[in-house]
C-alpha cells in the first residue's frame, strides 16, 4: 500500500472520529490531507524510498486563529492516536528533510513553498520561485476543507500562474535546448569533448522537460520526480523515453542522438504552434524563444535577458 493510501486509511479509522468527538467546534474549519514534501505525497514511494523521512500520517492545516485556540491541544490528540495506530515509524530524517505530517498553521505550510501567506503575490514571485515547490504545495490529496481556505490557495497555485510567467519561462527553456542540445551537442561532440557534450545535452534534457511541463501547464518537481511524473502528462508524455536514452546510452552512435534530439525540437516547435504560442517555419528552437518573448505583455518580463526563467 502507498503512503498516501496508508495516510488515508489513518485518518479514516483514526483520525475522523478523534476530530469529531474532542473537536466539535471546529472539525469543520480543520482541512485534513497529505500534502508536502516527500515522494509518498506525489504517489511515488515504495520500499527503497521508505529508508528516510517516511512514516504513516497525516496533516491537519488550520487558519492562525483556530491554531492559537487548539493547536496544542490537536497536536496532543494526532500524537497520541499516531502511538495507538502504530503506522510506520520513523526511520531516519535527513539532514534536508521535513515532516509534512501534523498540525499546521495555513500560512505556514505554503510560506515554505512560497515565502509568502499563499500563492505568489507578483509576477517576479511566480517567475524566480522554483517550480519544484510549487508542485510539493500542490501534490497529494485533501480529504476535508470545509471553509475552503486550504484548498483556495492550492488551487491557486496549481492553475493560477500568469500567462506572462509561463510565457517568459517558455521562452528561456527553448532557447537553452536550442543551445544546449540542437547547436553545443553536436559542436562538443565534433571537437572530441565528451564530458562538455554530456554536460550540453543533460542542459537539453532538464530544459524539455521543463518545456513540456509548461506546455502542459503543470508544475515540474524535483528532478529525480521529473520522468515519472512526465509520463503522466496528457501532453508530449512519449517524449520520456527518447529523453531517457539520450542521458543513458553511449555516444558511439552520435547521428542517433542528434537525430532524436532534432525529432524532439519538432514535437515541441509542434506543440507550441498548436497553442497559437509561435508560428515559426523551422524546427529549430531559438527563434520560437524570442517569438514567445514577443508576446508577454508585462514590460517588466519581456525586457529580461531571455534566459532568465
Amino acid at each position: 500500500m502507498k503512503g498516501l493510501e496508508e495516510a488515508k486509511k489513518f485518518y479514516e479509522e483514526c483520525g475522523a472520529d478523534m476530530l469529531s468527538r474532542e473537536f466539535p467546534d471546529y472539525v469543520g474549519r480543520i482541512a485534513v490531507g497529505l500534502v508536502g514534501h516527500g515522494s509518498e505525497c506525489f504517489g511515488f514511494d515504495d520500499e527503497i524510498s521508505r529508508d528516510h523521512d517516511f512514516e504513516t500520517g497525516f496533516s491537519m492545516w488550520l487558519t492562525r486563529e483556530d491554531e492559537a485556540k487548539i493547536g496544542f491541544k490537536l497536536m496532543r490528540a494526532y500524537d497520541r492516536i499516531k502511538t495507538e495506530y502504530c503506522g510506520t515509524k520513523l526511520k531516519h530524517m535527513s539532514v534536508i528533510g521535513s515532516n509534512s505530517q501534523g498540525v499546521q498553521i495555513i500560512g505556514d505550510f505554503y510560506r515554505k513553498y512560497t515565502g509568502c501567506e499563499g500563492a505568489p503575490a507578483t509576477l517576479r514571485d511566480w517567475l524566480f520561485t522554483e517550480s519544484a515547490y510549487f508542485a510539493e504545495a500542490t501534490n497529494g490529496e485533501v480529504w476535508r476543507d470545509d471553509i475552503g481556505v486550504f484548498s483556495k490557495i492550492r488551487e491557486k497555485i496549481a492553475n493560477g500562474m500568469p500567462e506572462d510567467v509561463r510565457l517568459k519561462k517558455l521562452a528561456a527553456a527553448a532557447v537553452r535546448m536550442a543551445q544546449t542540445g540542437q547547436y553545443n551537442y553536436p559542436r562538443c561532440i565534433d571537437h572530441g569533448e565528451e564530458g562538455a557534450a554530456m554536460l550540453a545535452l543533460s542542459e537539453f534534457v532538464r530544459g524539455a522537460i521543463e518545456m513540456i511541463f509548461l506546455l502542459n501547464k503543470k508544475h515540474c518537481p524535483y528532478y529525480k520526480w521529473s520522468f515519472r511524473m512526465l509520463k503522466t502528462l496528457p501532453k508530449l508524455s512519449d517524449m520520456a523515453e527518447p529523453l531517457e536514452f539520450l542521458l543513458t546510452a553511449d555516444n558511439e552512435n552520435k547521428k542517433v542522438k542528434r537525430d532524436i534530439i532534432e525529432d524532439i525540437a519538432l514535437a515541441i516547435t509542434n506543440e507550441i504552434k498548436s497553442q497559437g504560442l509561435a508560428d515559426c517555419k523551422e524546427s529549430y528552437l531559438e527563434p520560437y524563444g524570442f517569438a514567445m518573448l514577443k508576446k508577454i505583455k508585462s514590460a517588466e518580463l519581456r525586457n529580461m535577458h531571455i534566459l532568465v526563467g
